[in-house]
């Protein structure tokens, strides 16, 4: 079975994205979805991403989205753009401003060019000052629910911080079992800026940014007072992303993500279970 497919990045976010209201995509066979994203012997990615019709009114399409482990997760921020720019582009959704059913609930996105504002879900799950113990040492972390889970420590080492040996640690801490939890690093640059490194459940490694975990950075940052919308994001990856949201009495609604989506190449790979695939791609 032949399956087209379009490589896209958000923030150097990569992904493989197929248009799948055919719903004949193999999204069942996870050692496959696996194999597609290594670097080097698939086409490589950060994640899957399926667009699907919507059983759903007024719903423009379902993003159904993948680890590079082969699992299925709730959301991805970055992803999202790049979703939406897609079905934008080839008719899937024809309006600027859509709604995109995800399995964290209903998102918004506006288009404008290769920028694209997503309007997240609701953050649910608060959890401010849990202490952890790492290697015998003590840390201040902090949770937010922005669609998948994060935890947040803040950091004034950016560029040095252990994110991969203190990121996985924490990602399998007994506090956050059985789901686990992505975990963000994130230094204050000023009371309208951060920096954010992240290390990424499902990946097991720091990626070149998060949209999720750099909306989680900015609403936690702004619960302890640290920062105030609108709060531009430095990614890992050199990308600057925006937060922005409504805070009243403590209370955070209204978050917007906005950052870049582009196309990379597109092309298509043969399916055949249990057995090795061909690729072949073609430049955009």
């Amino acid at each position: 079975m032949r399956i087209d497919f379009w490589k896209m990045h958000g923030a150097g976010n990569d992904f493989i994205l197929v248009d799948d209201r055919n719903l004949s995509f193999p999204a069942s066979d996870t050692k496959w979805l696996a194999q597609i994203c290594k670097r080097g012997r698939g086409i490589g990615a950060e994640g899957i991403i399926l667009l699907q019709k919507s059983d759903q009114q007024n719903i423009d399409f379902r993003m159904r989205f993948f680890n590079p482990d082969g699992r299925e997760a709730e959301m991805c921020g970055n992803g999202a753009r790049c979703a939406a720019r897609l079905a934008y582009d080839t008719g899937i959704a024809t309006r600027h401003v859509m709604r995109i059913q995800t399995i964290a609930g209903i998102i918004t996105a506006k288009i404008d060019g290769n920028k694209i504002s997503i309007g997240m879900t609701e953050p649910v799950g608060w959890q401010i000052g849990i202490p952890l113990v790492i290697d015998g040492k003590e840390l201040i972390a902090n949770f937010v629910n922005t669609g998948v889970p994060h935890t947040v420590i803040e950091t004034q080492n950016i560029n040095s911080c252990d994110v991969y040996g203190i990121g996985k640690a924490v990602r399998f801490h007994k506090h956050f079992a059985p789901a686990g939890t992505n975990v963000n690093f994130v230094k204050v640059l000023s009371p309208h800026e951060l920096a954010v490194r992240t290390y990424e459940r499902g990946v097991e490694a720091e990626t070149p940014a998060c949209g999720t975990g750099i909306t989680a950075s900015s609403l936690i940052m702004a619960r302890l007072g640290k920062v105030s919308p609108p709060v531009k994001v430095h990614s890992a990856g050199g990308d600057v992303l925006e937060v922005n949201f409504v805070m009243k009495d403590n209370e955070i609604q209204n978050v917007t993500l906005t950052g870049p989506a582009e196309y990379v190449f597109c092309g298509h790979i043969d399916y055949q279970r249990q057995t090795n695939t061909n690729q072949q791609g073609s430049s955009l």
